[in-house]
């Protein structure tokens, strides 16, 4: 049972506790990949403050351009996967996650890079308030697919094919679509409640044109969920 609400910004001082403790886990000259995403801000944030108080030596690699200057704001030295192709941790936030710990994610925009960077690294750390949490993936809650804009009317058209519900994202305020930070357009496809998420997200994959999945299945080594008054930790089985 969940707890008690306390308050308007009980979901605000959920994720940002809930990031807080994920940050415990950063150490001096480590390489960190930094999360996109309100949630994930938090840590951004965190580390930051680590770095001018313990003066740390920590290269991030953004998932996003908003990580990017929020990195740079907070005085996090930024660095690439070229440069850097494996990481120490990354810490991300996440908009939908089941009991075994796999986890929708995307409806930010940056899922192929932030899948990208959570491959690169050792570890990855999840943080999210406890509205994340569902028993199933899918259940009110779309898969964000990023596509080459070339493919987007084919990829839609075999979305439709494996009985799911696709709608191009559009920008809020202005026509057009949205593009992500790789060019790309996003298809939020509702399938409902996804029994195998693994299986869906191999045949997505499969589609020509589909650059990466906001279904993140089995990468996920520790997750973080504050709530009103307490945050719980949950382990990779």
């Amino acid at each position: 049972m969940r707890a008690k609400r306390k308050g308007a910004d009980w979901i605000e001082e959920a994720k940002k506790n809930a990031a807080l403790e994920a940050v415990k886990h950063v150490k001096d000259g480590f390489l960190l990949g930094l999360g996109s995403g309100s949630t994930a801000a938090y840590a951004v944030k965190e580390v930051g403050r680590l770095i001018r108080q313990k003066k740390w030596k920590i290269l991030g690699v953004p998932t996003s351009h908003q990580a990017f200057l929020l990195a740079v704001d907070c005085g996090i030295s930024t660095t690439t996967l070229n440069e850097h192709p494996k990481l120490n941790l990354t810490i991300d936030g996440v908009d939908q996650v089941d009991p075994d710990l796999n986890m929708i994610k995307g409806m930010g925009g940056a899922l192929a890079r932030e899948k990208i960077v959570a491959s690169a690294s050792k570890h990855n750390i999840i943080v999210a308030d406890e509205t994340k949490l569902t028993k199933k993936l899918g259940t009110n809650q779309p898969v964000p697919i990023e596509v080459l804009p070339f493919a987007s009317a084919m990829v839609e058209l075999r979305i439709k094919r494996m009985k799911g519900k696709p709608v191009l994202r559009e920008v809020e305020g202005k026509v057009g679509p949205v593009v992500t930070d790789n060019g790309n357009f996003i298809v939020d496809a509702d399938f409902g409640p996804i029994e195998a998420p693994d299986d869906l997200n191999c045949k997505l994959k499969s589609i020509p044109g589909v650059v990466e999945t906001g279904l993140f299945v089995g990468m996920t080594d520790l997750l973080y969920v504050g709530t009103p008054t307490h945050v719980h930790r949950y382990k990779k089985k």
